[in-house]
């Protein structure tokens, strides 16, 4: 059991760092769907965390139990698990959490909007592109 656990975990180490950094991911549809922008500039800057959605504590958990499991004998058993999956679950949860900014933009239009980017780093003044698909923010990046 430990043997495939460790296999498990060595995998999903391994193939995470096949994703390119620094590249926008795109869902599979991206295709079959029309994006529009408007651009404008950045007069103010806020940092901010995005909550975990609950996956990230819901996937802790079970690894955790798991990995959990694995540990101990007789009664111990049941607290270790008990013990990994709550070990887990935080450190899911934590893990989830994303690191933004909040910026106000002033668009070419002079309409003010404020949106949420995560993973990238913004200063107020910088030109910026806000790409929407139905309405929604997909995406904010530098704009030229």
């Amino acid at each position: 059991m430990k043997l495939i656990v460790s296999a498990v975990c060595s995998s999903i180490i391994m193939l995470s760092g096949c994703t390119q950094s620094g590249v926008p991911l795109v869902d599979a549809e991206a295709s079959k769907y029309e994006l529009t922008s408007q651009s404008g500039v950045i007069t103010d800057v806020r940092a901010v965390v995005v909550k975990d959605e609950g996956g990230g504590g819901f996937f802790g958990a079970v690894i955790g139990a798991v990995l959990g499991s694995t540990m101990g004998s007789g009664r111990g058993t049941v607290l270790t698990t008990l013990g990994g999956g709550l070990i887990g679950a935080y450190t899911g949860n934590e893990i989830g959490k994303s690191n933004a900014q909040e910026l106000s933009v002033t668009l070419d239009n002079r309409q003010e909007v404020v949106v949420i980017s995560k993973g990238t780093q913004f200063n107020r003044g910088q030109r910026v592109k806000i790409v929407k698909r139905n309405g929604r923010i997909y995406n904010v990046e530098s704009a030229k």
